[in-house]
């Protein structure tokens, strides 16, 4: 039995038998007033211990570059504790929330640890129809559940964990809801003012910008529309729509659009001259959700992303790396080497930077009539290159508070493919995860 067989024997047998010990054990449901009252000050979060084990992809052109030089491995193991803290205060009309990130983690080559405030803004009603709020928080447009074309002022999701807890941004912002009788119901408009400075959203954009966005929301004939637009300023402008229809109790439509202006992008050829393309870009997603009687979800989506790479341009990259690796095993001479590295860890090292992708998810609740249990498989696919992503996971939430999850991702694709090039080619995650 090899180290990941291992791994699942030790996680997996008592992941099963919890499941098992709890089926039954559904508790009774209490309804208390109190509960809903809104207190001064409100603390909350997680602590999760996640235990992952990669098998290394030593042909892959990301490991290569990573470790060109190192002792070689097949594999790496890492320990990583969280812990999430979310709050709320309320000094009389207003309500200060936050959210914050601390991690730890250690394996066979590092280690270390993060802190990080995720939210922290303050926020004032004076009015129902009316929110005004400043500091750091994380927006979420769009109706995508893998990707947002029109996620304009928030960091992007990652699509092997969408729910996922995102950084937020620095910004000022407010919602104006309007209630009607008609078939327009709701109209809410969104502004948004985000600096960006050296020291303030850094990773946005160019500094010293203050970067207007705005959202239209219109609840029109059981359908949610969103506009979005943002203005011209640390990043290229850009103006989108979104909807989203339940044709059925259980059956739902969504689908993002976007136009980004004169967007520049770095392009290296095959020898390494890099090059800026500059150009308009356009993005979408159609997507749809369908829930059976059985409680099996499925999430379908089509992206197209007008702001990634080709086909060719990724194998361009590639033959760039390698004879960036040729050349530094034969002389010694690192000077394309650094060059080819910088590339791997700036514009060609995002997630599902190609242009076409298929994603789908499969959900099964109180799987194998086990309550509380639930089997899932995920799958991203690069169109283009065929290079894909397969991603089973067990999930049980028996024990009240209590979380167990197991995933595995297999990664597949050939030489020269997006997911046959990634560092790993597969990776088994174990996390307990306890809520207070």
């Amino acid at each position: 039995m090899n180290k990941l067989q291992g791994a699942w024997a030790r996680w997996l047998l008592p992941f099963m038998f919890a499941a098992v010990g709890h089926a039954s054990a559904a508790e009774e449901y209490s309804f208390d007033a109190s509960e809903f009252d809104k207190r001064p000050f409100e603390l909350g979060g997680y602590l999760q211990l996640k235990q992952e084990n990669f098998a290394l992809n030593r042909n892959g052109t990301f490991y290569k570059l990573g470790n060109a030089g190192q002792p070689q491995r097949d594999s790496l193991d890492r320990t990583t504790g969280t812990l999430e803290l979310v709050g709320k205060l309320r000094p009389g009309i207003g309500t200060f929330d936050f959210h914050t990130h601390s991690d730890a983690w250690n394996d066979q080559l590092a280690h270390g640890q993060n802190n990080k405030m995720f939210e922290a803004a303050y926020s004032a009603r004076p009015d129902p129809g009316v929110t005004i709020e400043a500091g750091k928080r994380t927006l979420r447009w769009g109706k995508g559940y893998a990707w947002n074309p029109i996620g304009f002022v928030e960091r992007p999701k990652d699509p092997n964990d969408p729910d996922l807890a995102r950084e937020g941004l620095v910004m000022a912002d407010a919602d104006l809801i309007l209630n009607k009788d008609g078939p327009l119901q709701t109209i809410a408009f969104t502004p948004v003012l985000m600096p960006v400075s050296n020291d303030v959203n850094s990773g946005f954009g160019v500094p010293g910008y203050v970067n207007p966005a705005a959202k239209l929301y219109l609840l029109y004939r059981d359908t949610d529309i969103d506009f979005a637009w943002q203005g011209k300023g640390s990043r290229a402008a850009r103006f989108g729509a979104d909807f989203s229809r339940n044709m059925s109790s259980n059956f739902e439509i969504h689908g993002e659009w976007a136009r980004i202006q004169q967007f520049a992008k770095p392009v290296v050829d095959s020898v390494g001259n890099v090059a800026t393309v500059t150009g308009n870009a356009t993005s979408y997603l159609l997507g749809l959700r369908y829930l059976t009687e059985s409680d099996t979800t499925y999430i379908a989506e089509y992206y197209r992303n007008g702001t990634g790479y080709s086909d060719r341009e990724f194998r361009d990259f590639y033959q760039f790396a390698d004879s960036a690796l040729q050349q530094f095993q034969k002389s010694g001479s690192g000077k394309l080497l650094q060059k080819a590295t910088t590339l791997s860890e700036g514009s060609y090292s995002r997630p599902n930077l190609g242009t076409d992708y298929l994603y789908f998810r499969a959900q099964q609740k109180d799987a194998l009539g086990i309550v509380y249990f639930q089997a899932a498989v995920t799958a991203i696919m690069n169109v283009q290159d065929r290079s894909y992503q397969v991603t089973p996971e067990l999930l049980y939430t028996g024990v009240k508070n209590f979380d167990l999850r197991a995933r595995l991702y297999l990664l597949q694709g050939g030489a020269g493919t997006e997911f046959g090039e990634k560092s790993n080619s597969r990776k088994l995650e174990l996390y307990a995860r306890y809520y207070f």
